[in-house]
């Protein structure tokens, strides 16, 4: 547990009080999220800061479990009276009966984050920081016209409680860095963003050198794009690049391996434990215990470790993500992927660090195979039906390859399948894993969350590409 709940006047003791008037209820599992956060936000705009925004927001949301049934309340009053009020609200599902709490017990993991308060650097650095980049990039070419910068970091304070006698709690820095551009050439305006974090201080990112690195791949993409020609429509091989092209396994994949979706039996993966589902020398992971990484969590927020879970391994499906209650319901043990975007919301399987494990060839040596066919480096957005698995996604940076070799920049081009065929689809693996730079944010059901993606270069022997030619 943290000092901010004693902060607020409570305790561990009026938290167990607050599980035992659950006793009169014939319940499964119950517990207490508790809630602190603070976000900050400046963003800089042609040289002037257009935003700067702040909110501090705190609270608990207390869940009662029987059977399937989930009762839920949540309060932005941290007293014991107001827990008790949301905790008889929440508990109406349950028939009267009697249940059990075990006693609580605190429980410490080793914080995956170096540093717990992300700011640590005073506002008016921070403005100064976004004004020297905005002249960085600007120095960088120019064609550069337009110029937009982002900084944001936000503090979260969590703990849990439950009535399988776990109590503990986590403090989350996340700092996210971004950069967009719009570069001009003649009549033609092409734009560029890039950006990344993790959950680091303020201090750390802007005294590093990532985000000149970041400035430049904006600068480059929205560069790239000035040349690019209308993409092809038709049947390609289809190589994908490391790092943030990950995002597509990630929805095509991942979320139909998450829990409540295969214990409802509306993912393309469900009941196939064992069986094959994607090429061999398919491994996915999800791992929640990356060091500083922006998907990685100390615990969950049902209190439980996180892990790397495998998920595919050599191409045979071996395992779901679960929270506690579809793992429950399953017979099997939460793997640690509870989340949940704040105490006002239920929380549910996600996904932390989804990425696909290294291969044995060499990145040149996949685009050398491929006679003619489309290199994917950088997507945009995405759409996928998480019982059939079909996905359609575009692209922001894209090229032809011909007779083996990277081609003209194409532009406009969406790559269309399902999950599971193009996991059984891919032919050829890199050994370049990379993880995405911090950016990934991971929406379902409503509620929003920081994740990882990454993979390795991957040669898809099939896809079908919809593009203008």
């Amino acid at each position: 547990m943290t000092a901010w709940i004693e902060e607020q006047g409570l305790s561990l003791d009026a938290l167990e009080q607050v599980l035992a008037s659950l006793n009169h209820r014939s319940i499964d599992f119950a517990d207490i999220y508790l809630q602190d956060q603070v976000l900050e936000s400046w963003s800089l705009e042609d040289g002037i800061v257009r935003d700067a925004g702040y909110s501090h927001d705190q609270g608990a949301g207390v869940r009662v479990n029987s059977g399937e049934q989930v009762g839920f309340a949540y309060t932005d009053d941290l007293t014991q009276s107001a827990l008790l009020a949301s905790a008889q609200a929440a508990s109406g599902i349950a028939a009267r009966g009697q249940s059990t709490a075990a006693g609580l017990s605190r429980q410490t993991k080793q914080p995956l984050y170096t540093g717990h308060s992300p700011f640590n650097a005073e506002p008016q650095t921070r403005v100064q920081f976004l004004k020297e980049m905005d002249a960085y990039v600007r120095a960088l070419d120019p064609r550069v016209q337009e110029v937009t910068l982002s900084l944001v970091a936000q503090h979260e304070k969590t703990a849990v409680v439950n009535t399988l006698g776990v109590a503990a709690g986590d403090l989350r820095p996340l700092v996210r860095f971004g950069v967009s551009v719009i570069v001009r050439e003649g009549d033609r305006r092409e734009r560029g963003n890039a950006g990344g974090g993790g959950r680091i201080t303020l201090g750390q990112l802007m005294q590093s050198d990532q985000p000149q690195a970041w400035a430049k791949e904006a600068v480059r993409l929205a560069v790239v794009n000035l040349g690019a020609q209308s993409a092809p429509a038709g049947t390609y091989p289809v190589v994908l690049g490391p790092g943030w092209p990950g995002v597509l396994l990630h929805e095509a994949v991942g979320h139909g391996l998450e829990g409540d979706f295969n214990r409802k039996g509306t993912s393309a993966f469900a009941g196939r434990i064992g069986e094959q589902v994607a090429a061999k020398g398919v491994t996915v992971v999800d791992d929640g215990t990356l060091a500083d990484r922006r998907g990685s969590l100390t615990i969950d927020d049902e209190g439980n470790p996180t892990q790397e879970t495998v998920l595919i391994e050599d191409g045979i499906l071996v395992g779901y993500l679960q929270d506690n209650i579809n793992a429950r319901l399953m017979g099997v043990q939460s793997t640690g992927n509870g989340r949940r975007e704040s105490y006002a919301h239920l929380a549910m399987p996600r996904m932390t660090n989804t990425f696909m494990r290294p291969g044995n060839h060499e990145p040149g040596d996949i685009i050398e195979s491929v006679k003619d066919g489309i290199y994917a480096v950088n997507f945009g957005g995405g759409q996928v039906d998480i019982t059939s698995g079909k996905f359609v996604f575009s692209t922001t940076e894209a090229y032809r390859i011909r007779n083996g070799k990277i081609a003209e920049p194409i532009k406009g081009s969406t790559l269309i399948g399902d999950g599971p065929e193009a996991m059984g689809s891919v032919s050829m693996i890199g050994n370049d894993l990379a993880l995405d730079s911090g950016v990934g944010t991971c929406g379902k059901e409503g509620q929003s969350v920081p994740v990882g993606v990454g993979q390795p270069t991957l040669k898809l022997d099939e896809l079908v590409v919809g593009g203008e030619g």
